[in-house]
């Protein structure tokens, strides 16, 4: 199935006299999944005791040099190719000063002139078979700062600096997207590519993704871009589009009014669902950024980057695409079970010489339905892709109904076991002996007389004589053989 690509689909504001245009560029924040810190080699695990992933460089003592973490490097690349970006062999770190509490060097090691990755894509999927290319400026390596905590007293704040010095990439895109629909799509489809490339865990409560938000209005046809402002630390797309909302309205507002839109830095308060400035917005300068005299530009081999690239995973565009092809799966179930690796990785070893739309049924509807009612994740599943294979083999062989095929998922999720052996020790088997259902059958019919005259004036309620005979039969009769000789039976009663 083709896609169809699309231009932006703009969200349009309803002014006093004018429609206006929602313009946003995202600046994502990834943290880079790695053991040790960029410069220094500090732990990175989440959730420890304040200040105990710290060491003299993170903390900036006196002297303490910084030292490159080749596999951040690495990290960033594998994004980048991940990204269809060009990798720039040639790149630098630049200090960026600035002085903060929780900024023990009084400057961030970034990347500004010459980042490790340059431009990219990223195709975002806005329904079946429809598209969007958001196009990627760069991907820059730099440090993390600390955290300042200011709800543990009452008067003083206190300073944790063991996300200091932790690998970042920050990757920017162009200012292509046009409504906050489009905006969360895109940090979910990004977040998707990450962990598939497992170079961030996409962690969005841990602030382990997190995304700074550009955004300007226009009068919708216009061409010119219009002063924009910057939504700092957003970590949840529902957030992200309720701020993208109202900071759009706001700055309309503004235009409208003849007033001026500053460029500024504004924090979004989900309990009131507005932003609020934060500081104005500082330019490149007020940095005074210059290169970083303590590391050498760094100078990648193309050697490299090629054993990267042919390392790469497939991506969930490729493998949705796969999955398609292969199992004759449509748009939506493909979807659904590349949202993540391994969901997709369960899904084909169930589909493995079976029926793949049978397979993607089960896999959606029961398993992922099961996980979600116990809050598990694939990983937590009961039962084993071995043990829903053996289930569909089951049922495929018509030994067991469907009715019977969702009893046995059940009872394998509650207890465990084979279900081959279950389905022999419990007696689950479907009862296909036509002469003992058409005896069954006989029966129900002479017990009904009453329910067999209103037949005769309402062919519709053969339904109720099927039900009687599944019922004898504790659903173990084949639910087709059951109809087929009801129906012959009341014929003949006519």
């Amino acid at each position: 199935m083709g896609i169809e690509y699309q231009e932006p689909q703009s969200q349009l504001l309803t002014g006093n006299n004018d429609e206006w245009e929602i313009i946003i560029g995202l600046e994502v924040h990834a943290q880079v999944s790695s053991k040790a810190k960029l410069f220094s080699g500090s732990s990175t695990e989440f959730g420890t005791e304040p200040n105990n992933n710290v060491d003299f460089v993170d903390a900036a003592m006196p002297g303490m040099l910084p030292v490159l973490n080749e596999f951040c490097v690495e990290q960033a690349i594998r994004t980048g190719l991940g990204l269809k970006a060009k990798i720039n062999t040639y790149s630098e770190f630049d200090r960026k000063n600035y002085f903060y509490p929780d900024l023990p060097q009084g400057y961030q090691i970034s990347q500004l002139y010459h980042p490790v990755v340059g431009e990219g894509i990223v195709i975002v999927e806005l329904g079946e078979g429809i598209a969007r290319k958001v196009r990627i400026e760069h991907l820059h390596l730099e440090q993390d700062a600390g955290k300042s905590v200011h709800d543990m007293h009452p008067s003083l704040s206190f300073v944790d600096l063991n996300r200091t010095g932790v690998a970042l990439m920050e990757i920017v895109s162009f200012p292509d997207l046009r409504s906050s629909e489009e905006a969360a799509a895109y940090i979910l489809k990004l977040r998707q590519i990450l962990r598939y490339l497992g170079t961030c865990d996409g962690n969005m409560q841990n602030g382990n993704l997190r995304a700074d938000v550009n955004v300007s209005v226009r009068p919708y046809g216009s061409s010119q871009l219009n002063t924009r402002c910057e939504i700092k630390n957003m970590n949840s797309t529902r957030f992200i589009q309720q701020a993208i909302d109202y900071e759009a309205r706001r700055q309309m507002a503004l235009w409208e009014s003849d007033q001026v839109v500053v460029q500024e830095t504004r924090l979004y308060d989900p309990k009131t669902g507005k932003t609020r400035s934060m500081r104005s917005k500082e330019e490149a300068h007020d940095y005074r950024y210059f290169p970083c005299p303590d590391l050498l530009p760094l100078e990648i081999s193309q050697e490299w980057i090629d054993s990267i690239h042919d390392s790469l995973p497939e991506l969930p565009d490729e493998l949705k695409n796969r999955l398609m092809r292969q199992y004759g799966i449509t748009d939506y179930d493909a979807n659904v079970l590349t949202a993540e690796r391994e969901n997709a990785e369960y899904f084909e070893t169930v589909a493995q010489n079976r029926n793949g739309k049978i397979a993607a049924n089960w896999v959606i509807n029961e398993l992922f339905g099961r996980l979600n009612k116990d809050s598990l994740d694939i990983f937590e599943s009961p039962i084993s892709p071995d043990q829903l294979g053996a289930i569909l083999d089951i049922l495929e062989s018509g030994a067991i109904s469907s009715k019977i095929a969702k009893e046995l998922f059940e009872i394998v999720w509650l207890e465990g076991g084979d279900p081959h052996t279950i389905v022999t020790e419990r007696q689950m088997k479907q009862v296909t002996d036509e002469n003992a259902i058409a005896k069954i059958v006989k029966d129900v019919l002479a017990d009904n007389p009453s329910q067999v005259e209103k037949f005769k004036v309402n062919p519709k309620l053969a339904g109720f004589f099927v039900g009687q005979v599944m019922k004898r039969t504790s659903g173990k009769a084949n639910p087709e053989l059951v109809n087929t000789i009801v129906q012959k039976q009341l014929a003949e009663l006519q």
